[in-house]
């Protein structure tokens, strides 16, 4: 019977890891209609911070899609596969810049998803001592030096989304067309997971301990083992 118990507490354990260890995927929607026919630009860039040493993690641009279309081949710098857009983007931060820069006739929307993956998120060191950053930008000439659709005019950003150093993720949106949600499909907090997962196994280990609780009585009675 324990050895049941043992088991399944286990297989809660192996589920609750594989939970906490999904990616973090948001989904990007752009209205790019106050700047529709403009050539300009874009940018996506996943580096690591200044303040110390950052734990690996990587991010992925996935479905990208727009009404636009792309301005002659991209520019890659550091630590970057995959593509040509549409086609999947696969950043890591191993170097200090890794970014993927590319021309654009912008129309009236565009979209993507940006996953997050890697140690930083699923499994904190608690030693390292600075997280990494996603940014997206935009830019209203093909040689990126004007920013477009944001606020943030020292660095251009449309939006970034920080790991933190606890596994968590913070976005902050510098775009009032930009639209940064949690992917529809996510799964819930691991700590509800938890919660609940704690709570069965605890279940189980109660029935488990009254199933031999009434057995060793009914031989002390001298009854049979139900």
């Amino acid at each position: 019977m324990w050895k049941r118990t043992v088991f399944f507490s286990g297989a809660f354990l192996c589920v609750t890891w594989a939970t906490t260890a999904s990616p973090i995927i948001y989904q990007v929607t752009v209205n790019t209609s106050s700047i529709s026919n403009t050539a300009g630009s874009f940018d996506f860039n996943f580096n690591p911070g200044s303040l110390g040493v950052s734990q690996s993690a990587s991010a992925q641009v996935l479905n990208f899609a727009s009404d636009g279309s792309l301005l002659g081949g991209p520019a890659l710098s550091g630590d970057v596969s995959g593509g040509p857009l549409p086609l999947a983007l696969t950043f890591d931060n191993g170097t200090v810049f890794n970014d993927y820069f590319q021309g654009f006739n912008f129309g009236s929307t565009l979209s993507f998803d940006v996953s997050l993956d890697g140690p930083a998120l699923s499994s904190p060191d608690g030693t390292s001592t600075s997280g990494s950053t996603f940014a997206f930008s935009m830019f209203s000439n093909p040689a990126g030096t004007v920013p477009a659709l944001t606020n943030n005019l020292t660095d251009g950003f449309a939006f970034t989304v920080d790991v933190n150093l606890d596994g968590t993720t913070t976005v902050t949106n510098f775009s009032d067309q930009t639209t940064v949600v949690p992917a529809a499909d996510a799964v819930p907090e691991p700590s509800s997971f938890v919660l609940i997962g704690t709570a069965l196994v605890c279940c189980m280990v109660l029935r488990l301990w009254r199933q031999q609780f009434c057995a060793e009585a009914g031989l002390a009675r001298g009854n049979p083992i139900p």
